[in-house]
């Protein structure tokens, strides 16, 4: 029944767009229609993942499938159900937002394009995770790697956006290649692509299979430095485009991740120390380049890399653990991780929503152009706030549940007797380095942006969101308070989902879980009630100061203040991104003032990418130039085409002389 419901929702999601097509002379209720859709679908989804989450059986469907080594299998069991919930939770927040954010009557056939491949992405995503064949995983893995490419290319006219799409395009399908490379190497070992007989089998942990399933999944998570085609990509997406890449399909790579290590009864140690220093480095870094950028959306792009890395160094400790034999360690660390998954996705999602608003009032996601919005917009800076608030880790949000978790486990790690595991204990100060920088980041982000005066005349005209673009951004921030204050009853799930990823599930304790998350939930309730007691104060205070006298905050001595006297992001910043120094290569443009009197003076700075702009970039450039200088010659003249056969010869018989 629950396998049914989920292959239901699938092809609701696939179909909704159609909506779009079918009534495009009312372009409202087209898209009206296709939002039914796609909710309806998701609904589906959602209930059969609660329904296996709350301790239904697996289920399995197998039908024959043409296609050699293919077959129409799936399955659906408690780690599946576990991601069906942010693949179809985000979507259907999407949508409903895109009705006033990306509407089909002013936007046209663009619209409808979008729709329908809004809908295509989130039935792949969900047959990516259902899929018990490995044929049948790549080939929804290749869908939704297109369709992916194609929704980063809605604005499809803007330089941005083409640039965004090609090198996603170009990242993707170097990691579907290492996939290829990755199943071919164990349905060779097991005599079968099924992940089931894989699983029976006893497939050796060779270091080849870790290497390709890291490279190949840490793409498509993001992880650094696999990071490159990210912040582009959700930069140059609609917003509702933005949270579905950021909250959904990035963590199809950590399902895959976990989907394949969970084949392998006994992963060696190294395998989860590997994760562990990809996710700390990943995260470090994520949020110091979130630090410098100046681009609203750019900057939300890092804070993914940031915390796809803590998930990350909470599969290593898993993994870690599942290698020594600490079924706490195991617990903790795929509860952290496990748990990030759905919560990164709820305060992703609503970050990007957020963001899309500001975007759609001011016209802008530069934060130096922005300022003043929490007058215009209290709504959106409100729920901002509250995703601000649980991106940080703080209590009494879902964020520091989850990074409370991966913080005890990587303590428990300690006590190991092994050395070599001790060292994983390092996850905790990385952690709350991660934990201080982000705040940091957005406090900067939502004092330019929401406080101050407005930096613009477009700013100072903006106005609060549409309904139906605050309505999932509310419902998105309840569910970050619920599971912050209440998040007791998701542990049976949690290890329900761990148990179906440790094979065999024996000995999984429990124990430290519970007190794990009876301790994240009184500290979750002390923060809730020192804010409330804040907040009655701050009430009190108001209502008493009404017969005061007002007086102009102090001008530092300018009759006249302007706001460009304000605080910049950048010089907000600007102490934090020095210490960082060496992992950025960052370019600036000054204009000093000139004379007496200066009329005139500029400076501006931007932080490339460092994989992508600094080392690929140059590269792939260079390598360019050199095959355009070898095609010159191959049509030219004899000579030169002589002269290329004899320098090949040369090279091969060098190579023949040095290797044999």
């Amino acid at each position: 029944m629950t396998l049914a419901l989920a292959i239901a929702a699938v092809a609701l999601a696939a179909a909704s767009g159609g909506a779009g097509v079918a009534v495009r002379r009312s372009p409202a209720l087209a898209q009206r229609a296709a939002c039914a859709l796609l909710v309806l679908g998701a609904a589906l989804g959602l209930a059969a993942a609660a329904a296996t989450l709350a301790g239904g059986a697996p289920a399995e469907l197998h039908w024959p499938w043409g296609v050699p080594g293919g077959a129409l299998a799936l399955r659906l069991d408690a780690l599946a159900a576990l991601f069906l919930v942010p693949v179809f939770g985000v979507p259907a927040a999407g949508a409903v937002y895109g009705l006033a954010y990306y509407p089909q009557a002013a936007r046209g056939a663009r619209a409808v394009r979008l729709q329908l491949l809004y809908g295509a992405v989130t039935a792949a995503m969900a047959l990516v995770v259902l899929a018990a064949n490995a044929i049948l995983f790549l080939a929804a893995w290749e869908v939704m790697a297109l369709c992916g490419f194609l929704l980063v290319l809605t604005e499809h006219d803007r330089p941005d956006a083409q640039q965004a799409a090609l090198v996603y395009l170009c990242a993707t399908h170097v990691g579907t290649l290492a996939l290829f490379a990755l199943f071919g190497l164990l349905g060779s070992a097991a005599g079968s692509f099924d992940f089931a007989r894989m699983l029976r089998a006893g497939l050796p942990a060779t270091p080849g299979v870790f290497v390709l399933a890291l490279g190949a999944f840490g793409l498509k998570a993001g992880l650094w430095p696999f990071h490159f085609w990210l912040p582009g990509a959700h930069a140059a997406a609609p917003s509702h485009v933005s949270a579905l890449l950021s909250g959904v399909l990035l963590k199809t790579g950590i399902y895959g991740l976990l989907r394949v290590t969970g084949l392998f009864a006994a992963p060696p140690a190294w395998w989860g120390l590997a994760v562990l220093v990809v996710g700390a480095v990943s995260a470090v870094l994520g949020v110091a380049f979130a630090l410098a950028q100046h681009d609203l959306k750019r900057l939300l792009a890092y804070h993914s890399v940031e915390n796809v890395g803590i998930i990350a160094m909470g599969i290593g400790l898993a993994l870690v653990g599942r290698a020594v034999g600490d079924p706490a360690l195991v617990l903790l660390g795929f509860a952290g991780g496990a748990l990030h998954v759905v919560n990164h996705a709820l305060f992703k999602a609503l970050l990007f929503l957020g963001a899309g608003a500001v975007d759609h009032a001011c016209g802008t996601r530069e934060l130096d152009r922005l300022g003043g919005l929490a007058r215009a917009m209290p709504i959106t800076a409100g729920l901002f706030l509250l995703g601000a608030v649980a991106i940080s880790g703080l209590p009494p949000l879902n964020g520091f549940v989850s990074e409370w978790l991966v913080y005890l486990g990587a303590l428990r790690a300690v006590s190991s007797a092994s050395p070599l595991v001790a060292w994983a204990a390092l996850t905790a100060p990385a952690l709350a380095l991660v934990g201080g920088l982000a705040a940091a980041c957005f406090a900067k982000v939502f004092g330019t942006v929401f406080l101050g005066a407005p930096r613009s005349e477009r700013v100072s005209l903006a106005h609060e969101a549409a309904r139906s673009m605050l309505a999932p951004m509310a419902a998105l921030a309840a569910l970050c308070g619920v599971i912050g204050l209440f998040p007791r009853p998701l542990l049976p799930a949690l290890y329900r989902a761990a148990a179906a990823w440790a094979q065999p599930a024996n000995g999984i304790a429990g124990e430290p879980a519970r007190a794990a998350v009876a301790s994240a939930r009184a500290i979750s309730a002390c923060a809730a009630l020192l804010l409330a007691a804040a907040g009655l104060l701050a009430a009190w205070r108001h209502r008493h100061a009404r017969g005061a006298p007002l007086a102009e905050t102090w001008t530092c001595g300018y009759t006249r203040p302007t706001p460009r006297m304000q605080y910049t992001g950048s010089s907000f910043a600007e102490m934090l991104t020095l210490r960082f120094g060496w992992a950025f290569f960052p370019r600036a443009r000054v204009e000093p003032p000139r004379g007496p009197f200066p009329q005139r003076a500029a400076f501006s700075s931007h932080v490339p990418d460092t994989v992508l702009d600094v080392a690929l970039l140059p590269v792939l450039q260079s390598a360019s130039w050199g095959a355009e200088r070898v095609r010159r010659l191959h049509r030219g003249q004899v000579q030169g085409q002589a002269l290329l056969v004899g320098l090949a010869l040369l090279g091969l018989l060098a190579w023949r002389f040095l290797w044999w």
